[in-house]
């Protein structure tokens, strides 16, 4: 079964597509993503598509990704849409060679997200959070698109320092600079503050939205997060495998709020603003996530010393829980709970693989 033909995946989209939003803004619009088949990236085309069909949105989805089959596959329910176009490229090259017409909204979710990429492939993970940035935002400026969006991250807040329990917009805590882990919040920061630049230099409309730790069923089953790894587990009916005493005190969002917090900060976030999508119902400390995920699966949760390759890619944050007050004074609030959320994933999962 494909994801799209889900009933529970489509009443998440159907949930979303009918959100008191401004979605006027979108009619008869256009819009360029990159990241298109990513967890996040995937469920926002699921959406937009969702509501064109349903509703006459009549949005044109550009989607940029770097492997073509693997977006035929995924959106091969759009193939006859004269509202979705794939382009395969790398946005650490250049796009003035890309053949778009006018674009109004451009939004950069392209970036390895888990730990193995960020322990093998270093180089891969800063350059798409700066040249990658940079080449959208200049896109966005020469297409004089109506507003930038760069998908940020949790983990540019860096270490809690021990003053705060959680952190709001303005936090800054400690990131060691020199190693190897630093390179995707260090240019996750660099992305920001290009977006800033652009907006002082250029004039362009930009948002921030800041992720929590994300989960879904568009998952890809390469990602090496813990919680990916704890639903593959779950799903494959197996132990709960636990790398560390699991202590870490994390903020974490389901796919389907994680979006809806996406299109809140498009659609009515002010320009040059950050905003946290987090929710304090799924704030959680690893090992009780294992636990809620063995429990699901009917097993027990391990606990398992990593490798050097997986310890080189973890976070070494143990408390990093967002405040998401600013963002629930646009209208926003999470339909789930960590407990919802997982137990909404496993049972999509399970019947689609």
């Amino acid at each position: 079964m494909n994801i799209f033909e889900n009933k529970q995946y489509k009443d998440d989209l159907s949930f979303v597509s009918k959100l008191n939003l401004p979605w006027e803004k979108l009619q008869n619009k256009s819009i360029l993503l990159s990241g298109a088949t990513g967890l996040i990236g995937s469920f926002f085309i699921d959406t937009i598509m969702y509501k064109n069909r349903e509703e006459q949105l009549h949005c044109k989805i550009y989607a940029i990704g770097r492997n073509k089959s693997r977006a035929i596959e995924r959106f091969s329910y759009c193939a006859d849409s004269e509202l979705f176009e794939f382009i395969e490229h790398d946005v650490n090259m250049p796009m003035s060679e890309l053949n778009i017409g006018h674009i109004d909204y451009v939004l950069h979710l392209a970036s390895n997200t888990h730990p193995l990429q960020y322990s093998t492939d270093p180089i891969g993970t800063i350059t798409a959070n700066i040249i990658g940035t940079q080449n959208m935002l200049e896109f966005s400026v020469d297409h004089t698109a109506k507003r930038f969006v760069f998908a940020s991250s949790n983990e540019i807040y860096g270490e809690n320092r021990g003053d705060v329990e959680l952190f709001d917009e303005e936090y800054c805590g400690y990131i060691n600079s020199n190693t190897l882990r630093a390179g995707y919040p260090e240019s996750k920061r660099s992305g920001e503050a290009l977006c800033q630049a652009y907006k002082k230099q250029k004039d362009l409309d930009v948002v921030i939205a800041r992720f929590t730790r994300s989960y879904g069923p568009t998952m890809l089953l390469t990602d090496t997060k813990a919680v990916s790894q704890f639903i593959k587990k779950a799903i494959a009916g197996e132990d709960i495998i636990l790398k560390s005493e699991g202590t870490q005190y994390y903020s974490y969002t389901y796919v389907s709020d994680a979006v809806s917090g996406l299109l809140t900060i498009l659609l009515k976030g002010e320009n040059g603003e950050a905003y946290n999508i987090a929710d304090e119902a799924s704030d959680i400390m690893l090992k009780d996530l294992a636990a809620i995920l063995a429990n699901i699966a009917r097993k027990k949760v391990i606990f398992q010393l990593p490798d050097e390759v997986e310890k080189a890619g973890y976070s070494t944050a143990t408390k990093a829980r967002l405040d998401g007050r600013k963002l629930k004074t646009l209208g926003w609030s999470a339909r789930y709970t960590i407990e919802t959320g997982m137990e909404r994933n496993i049972e999509i999962l399970k019947q689609i693989m």
